[in-house]
């Protein structure tokens, strides 16, 4: 006990300035240099007795200190629930987000060439309604009114819903 003591104790300074260096973190380098310290008491007759001890316990705090940064990784940086605002607590679910967004796709899917192309280059593309006449090659009142049917009928598949469209597919015939 008296020789592991006289060689690890003094490692204690530079085994504290590199754990600082790793995980560059004061408080996280004390503990990697006390679980480091743990280990080669309890492991200290595990280590060749021939080789450099020195060695041995840089391996260890190395080691110990590459768990801890995957460990890190992966669950992401531990904050105290006392230090963190009631905002980061409270995320508004995105399920429904996702919804509307693929029911406003769909709908758009759903309006014929004409009316999807006005209102994409209008909505979308911020193109005037002048120049949207030009890329299409219709008159400024067609474009007006193709839309405002555009709108009206986006807003009409969207407030519908996907139940719409199972009910009005393909039904089944009675045959005798």
């Amino acid at each position: 006990m008296q020789d592991m003591m006289a060689i690890v104790e003094p490692l204690i300074p530079s085994l504290r300035r590199y754990a600082r260096s790793l995980l560059r973190d004061q408080v996280s380098a004390d503990d990697l240099v006390q679980d480091c310290l743990e280990r080669v008491i309890g492991r200290w007759h595990q280590r060749r007795a021939d080789g450099d001890a020195r060695t041995w316990v840089f391996t260890i705090l190395h080691n110990l200190a590459i768990n801890r940064m995957r460990q890190t990784a992966r669950r992401g940086v531990h904050v105290p629930v006392d230090d963190t605002s009631e905002t980061a607590f409270a995320t508004p679910p995105t399920q429904e987000d996702q919804l509307h967004h693929q029911a406003a796709l769909t709908a758009l899917a759903a309006l014929p060439e004409d009316q999807r192309s006005v209102l994409l280059l209008i909505g979308v593309e911020d193109l005037s309604y002048a120049e949207a006449a030009a890329v299409l090659g219709v008159p400024l009142g067609t474009v007006m009114s193709r839309l405002s049917r555009a709108r009206q009928r986006l807003a009409q598949l969207i407030e519908e819903g996907p139940a719409r469209s199972a009910t009005t597919g393909p039904g089944l015939r009675r045959v005798k």
